[in-house]
């Protein structure tokens, strides 16, 4: 098996230029510090554990997973599967020596989290305000010692989405030390505004904030010579003639050599919300130009090749880790599960990834919290598995899932005594029912190991296949699978052992490997 851990979307051409989107991947809402030669970025993480991943780069386009800020969610709702909810829209920033990570929990509240070290353990997240409906938090920290936090309104939960509040925050992030005061009112202009970045520049504020919805939206920048305002309005990017819908939802950064840049993210449907990277530039006028101008009084538009960064840090280009060959028994910084994680979901292993077939969801696949998934990473590749079924019940299965509000799973289940390759497929309905169906693929020898493969095309179509002997041709599985996105996120793919009742002594199956290889 050829080592495959560089597979997914290649954006650095290796001649000085890269292509966008430099990950084609659902990191949503992006927002990124850059400290040194260092480059850190964060993303929303929903319901899924552990959250709020953390990655690394030197130069804006190769990145790596290094670290996840929240190692489970302490609400005991977050034990079972809450589509869509979760964490939403961070922010991080450097300030006295920590770095710093704000969030919002739309049911719960605002919470922030800070290290020494991205790379090594974050503090506790700390509720800094328990209220519903605040979301998108950046905090800001004024020389004149005094500290800030700008917010949005989830529309679902305030009946609010086209205001933004600022609060006078604790220096220490403990607390706000207000109720805030509305300080851009977008309701003829920008009647969708969110995700608001405070920054300050040459005497200026300056508040980034993505405007008008995910999938046709645009990049505002407000400015005002007060914190406080009043703050006018200038629409920076927009799709103009490009293919990318929506740009918007970013972070802007200033590298050492004073080089600016913007990543943003844009709706790209299963593939889920993927980011790009714009060159920014200050005009004269003291207004960001992003992206390439079409012409000098409009907005710009999205780049598809541009030069890299000029970091003077040139080193081997990487992607956000995939495959994964389950080293002393341990997965890696890609996966996440559908819930808070549980001890009796795993047996330690030196070898293989074991994973225990626990109950399913209320209903279905769908809302089982034990599916441990990770991100689709480019527009089409093949994943495969091995998995070997240790059954002890009736009902125990275990396989590889393409999942979202429409999913298919491939999987060896026990029925009757015996082993069968089946094929689930289940779907939600616009009134938020769930149906599932099941297709007898094949019987199986027991105990022995099975290949499944899923060929995810760029279409949004995946072929799944399935083998006994790893000589023999693959068996396709018809019919094939149209992936849809999830609740707020992408589609994602990935691996799971499940049940139909709860056993103390309940089955296993241990996975040897999970192989991405990209077209």
């Amino acid at each position: 098996m050829d080592d495959v851990l560089n597979s997914g979307w290649q954006p650095d051409l290796g001649d000085g230029h890269y292509q966008n989107p430099v990950l084609y991947a659902d990191y949503s809402d992006p927002d990124i510090v850059c400290v040194g030669d260092n480059i850190y970025m964060v993303a929303s993480s929903f319901n899924h554990i552990p959250g709020l991943p953390v990655l690394h780069s030197t130069d804006l386009v190769n990145w790596k997973i290094i670290n996840h800020v929240v190692q489970r969610i302490n609400y005991p709702a977050y034990d079972n599967m809450q589509p869509g909810k979760g964490i939403w829209a961070p922010s991080i920033r450097y300030h006295n020596g920590l770095f710093w990570v704000f969030y919002s929990m739309p049911d719960e509240g605002i919470f922030m989290s800070y290290t020494a070290d991205p790379a090594k353990d974050w503090s506790e997240p700390h509720c800094i305000k328990a209220v519903k409906g605040w979301i998108d938090p950046c905090p800001f920290w004024d020389d004149d010692g005094r500290a800030w936090l700008v917010h949005a309104f989830a529309y679902s939960r305030s009946g609010i989405k086209h205001q933004l509040q600022l609060c006078e925050m604790a220096p220490d992030a403990t607390s706000l030390l207000d109720e805030g005061s509305i300080i851009f009112d977008g309701a003829v202009s920008h009647p969708t505004i969110e995700g608001p970045k405070m920054y300050w520049r040459n005497g200026w504020y300056y508040i980034f904030a993505p405007a008008g919805g995910v999938e046709s939206g645009w990049q505002t920048v407000l400015r005002s010579r007060q914190i406080n305002g009043p703050f006018e309005a200038r629409d920076v990017l927009h799709q103009g003639t490009s293919k990318v819908n929506g740009p918007h939802q970013g972070g802007w950064v200033e590298l050492k050599n004073g080089e600016c840049w913007f990543m943003h993210f844009q709706d790209a449907a299963h593939n889920g919300r993927i980011v790009h990277l714009q060159p920014m530039r200050w005009k004269h006028d003291d207004w960001p130009e992003i992206g390439e101008k079409v012409d000098d009084a409009g907005p710009g538009q999205p780049v598809s090749v541009y030069p890299k960064p000029m970091t003077g840090k040139e080193g081997k280009s990487c992607k956000p880790q995939t495959t994964d060959r389950f080293a002393d028994g341990r997965f890696g910084l890609q996966w996440q599960w559908q819930a808070n994680p549980q001890r009796d979901w795993i047996i330690p292993s030196p070898e293989g990834l074991k994973l225990v077939c626990r109950p399913f969801g209320a209903r279905s696949l769908y809302d089982t919290p034990q599916l441990l998934l990770q991100k689709l990473s480019a527009p089409q590749f093949t994943v495969t598995t091995r998995l070997t079924p240790h059954f002890n019940h009736d009902g125990e299965q275990s396989g590889l899932i393409v999942y979202g509000e429409r999913y298919g799973a491939v999987s060896v289940c026990r029925q009757e005594g015996g082993w069968a390759l089946v094929f689930d497929f289940g779907w939600m309905s616009d009134k938020g029912v769930l149906s599932q169906k099941r297709t007898v693929l094949s019987t199986l020898i027991r105990n022995e190991a099975v290949f499944i493969r899923a060929e995810i095309l760029q279409r949004g179509v995946c072929h799944f296949s399935f083998r006994q002997i790893e000589t023999e041709e693959w068996k396709t599985v018809e019919p094939q699978l149209a992936i849809s996105a999830g609740k707020w996120v992408g589609a994602k793919i990935g691996i799971y052992s499940a049940a139909s009742g709860l056993d103390s002594d309940a089955g296993y199956s241990e996975f040897s490997y999970f192989e991405v290889k990209r077209y």
